[in-house]
């Protein structure tokens, strides 16, 4: 199970284990371009392929992409419909590329919600990769961080009855193996792009000590040098998991 950053310090380096990214502004990149907003979203799968390619280049062994969350269902059909048509294909096209980067693939969220296709796709896609482990890529898709807290609570529930009538025995640690990124560090860094300001719903459990990075810069333009600036900002972050400085810079000269 990973470290917990509310229990433990974790250990950390220059360059960020663990990152998670808001992919936003697809469609205001569009629109900008006097383009439909589907053509922001197909694309912002570019994007998706130098942000694998570079993190893992970089070193960071975790990246984890909020692709469809499940308060998305909200937006227009026709444009839930192409997203929906993106990931399949992304699915079918873009396995043997990261079977050949050594990249194993992750899928959280209710996938039940899904077409058998696509629930499918995903399944053959993590089996696939599941040897691979150069860099763990996890897609969030109709997830959101509240339904990770609950569904972890109903899991927990399930397999430990007892807790319903005696709740005393409840902590983080007999809920955290449940949720759906147990098996992952907390991020390191999280990113959002679009210039917008706010995590919306996204590993809300997960973040408790996470750096907040935010850009203006849309998506489909975030690439190779956008990314590495983000590392160059984390890196004049003082990470001090509740600590003072003078602590933190005690345990760096020891």
């Amino acid at each position: 199970m990973a470290i917990s950053s509310t229990r433990e310090i974790p250990v950390t380096g220059a360059i960020p284990t663990h990152v998670a990214i808001v992919m936003d502004g697809n469609g205001r990149w569009a629109h900008a371009r006097l383009l439909p907003r589907t053509a922001g979203h197909a694309k912002g799968v570019q994007s998706v392929r130098r942000a694998v390619e570079t993190c893992g280049a970089a070193g960071v062994k975790y990246l984890t992409l909020f692709a469809f969350s499940s308060e998305n269902w909200r937006r227009p059909a026709d444009e839930v419909s192409l997203l929906m048509r993106l990931f399949v294909q992304a699915l079918e096209r873009e396995v043997a590329r990261l079977q050949e980067q050594g990249v194993r693939l992750h899928v959280v969220g209710d996938l039940s919600a899904f077409e058998p296709k696509l629930q499918e796709l995903i399944a053959q896609a993590q089996e696939k990769t599941a040897h691979n482990d150069k860099l763990h890529l996890t897609i969030a898709a109709n997830y959101g961080g509240r339904w990770d807290i609950l569904q972890a609570t109903r899991a927990l529930l399930l397999a430990r009855p007892e807790l319903a009538a005696d709740p005393s025995g409840l902590d983080e640690t007999s809920l955290a193996p449940y949720l759906s990124m147990a098996w992952a560090p907390e991020p390191d860094l999280f990113i959002r792009t679009g210039g917008e300001q706010r995590i919306s719903n996204f590993l809300i459990w997960q973040m408790a000590y996470t750096e907040l990075y935010f850009t203006e810069c849309y998506w489909p333009d975030f690439g190779e040098e956008e990314l590495h600036k983000s590392f160059e900002w984390y890196r004049t972050r003082e990470r001090r998991f509740g600590r003072t400085s003078a602590q933190v810079h005690a345990v760096a000269k020891s």
